[in-house]
């Protein structure tokens, strides 16, 4: 159970085996690098699901998200939440979708009548949203309250009777499976311990090493069956094992580094596969990072959306961004560096790779300039005093 890797080179790793070190050329081969790409609706900037993907892929757009999604390389479906997964990975929904089918719930009591109605629309119809079935009950509440037809639609969904074609102003448009699944992709149910060799597989090729705990992630009643599966596979030798405080991690024996890493700066989001876990964040790169979105306001540490700013294998510090779309102007409403960097002055290298990266988001976002509000850095309030052109 030796380490052949030094905690930064475990690091680095990390960053290799999650896209980021190498540029992604395709959103089909970056979400299946990745495993899934979670969906979120916080549009202050440009949704979350769209920064991941940007991150990792050069001259990215969001319409080629919904590319893929139309041409069938990918689809929509839950993983520890509502994400974008490989469509080779299709008949591992097929496990949750059965338990659905098999009496369980999700979210909401099955209305089967309801159900049977908005089914047969979209047979005769074809693909429909929520919003095309009219609703005479009063005017809609949260979406606890969603109208039964939009209850209905997402029970089908989630029983795999629907798939989602496409989105409309993010409303999702659903089809019948039959009429959405592209040919030749396997529909046999896995059983639960190819289902296990599964969660094990994605995981490490997405983080390069992992514990059971951390594979098992939001999936109930797993983590002691993953963990089993662990030691057989270490037991005939198709991972390796090291120890760090006592904790067995795991990883794939043919794990080399071989991307290099450069002077570059990350922007990432509260939902980007890198943060998501938030103790492995701490541990292993000691950041202690929270999504503040629904933290009161004056408790806040960073701000409402703060992105993580990761230089070269340290993350440094965060910054709440909003888009104004208005005027075209990105606005960093609060940027918070981490104690102890740049103690001595400005980093010049820091500065460079931020300026491009800080650019680069805010072209993605439509916006032609950025401006810096408020700094907890004396010598980046001076530098970046005035509005900067992208």
């Amino acid at each position: 159970m030796s380490n052949p890797f030094s905690p930064r080179e475990w690091l680095q790793l990390t960053m290799q085996q999650q896209g980021l070190l190498q540029p992604q050329t395709s959103v089909a081969e970056t979400i299946s690098r990745l495993s899934y790409v979670q969906i979120d609706s916080i549009n202050v900037v440009e949704r979350a699901h769209h920064h991941v993907l940007h991150s990792r892929m050069p001259g990215y757009q969001p319409k080629m998200l919904d590319s893929a999604l139309v041409k069938g390389e990918i689809f929509e479906y839950w993983s520890h939440a509502a994400a974008y997964l490989p469509i080779a990975d299709y008949r591992f929904s097929l496990q949750r979708k059965q338990q659905l089918q098999n009496g369980g719930k999700h979210w909401f009591e099955p209305d089967d009548k309801v159900m049977q109605e908005v089914r047969a629309r979209i047979l005769a119809e074809g693909p429909l949203k929520a919003s095309d079935f009219e609703h005479s009950e009063g005017k809609n509440g949260a979406w606890w309250d969603w109208k039964p037809a939009k209850k209905a639609l997402e029970q089908l969904f989630m029983r795999g009777e629907l798939m989602v074609v496409r989105r409309e102003k993010f409303q999702k448009v659903y089809d019948l499976t039959a009429r959405v699944l592209p040919q030749g992709i396997n529909t046999e149910a896995p059983t639960e311990a190819e289902f296990i060799r599964y969660l094990i597989d994605r995981y490490l090729y997405a983080h390069a090493f992992g514990t059971a705990a951390q594979i098992a992630y939001l999936r109930k009643g797993l983590k002691s069956a993953v963990a089993q599966e662990l030691v057989e596979m270490h037991s005939q030798g198709l991972l390796a094992s090291f120890k760090v405080a006592g904790q067995s991690y795991f990883y794939h024996c043919a794990l080399q580094l071989n991307a290099p890493l450069s002077n570059k700066v990350w922007l990432l989001n509260p939902f980007d596969n890198l943060l998501i876990q938030r103790q492995r964040l701490k541990q292993w790169f000691d950041f202690d990072y929270q999504i503040e979105v629904y933290v009161p306001a004056e408790k806040r540490r960073y701000g409402y959306y703060s992105l993580a700013i990761l230089w070269r294998d340290t993350f440094v510090g965060c910054v709440d961004v909003k888009a104004d779309r208005q005027t075209g102007i990105l606005l960093l409403q609060q940027l918070t560096l981490e104690e102890g960097v740049m103690v001595n002055g400005l980093d010049e290298d820091f500065c460079a790779a931020f300026d491009i990266a800080i650019k680069e988001y805010a072209r993605f976002n439509s916006c032609d300039r950025w401006k810096l509000v408020k700094a907890n850095h004396k010598g980046l309030k001076q530098k970046y005093a005035r509005q900067q052109k992208c």
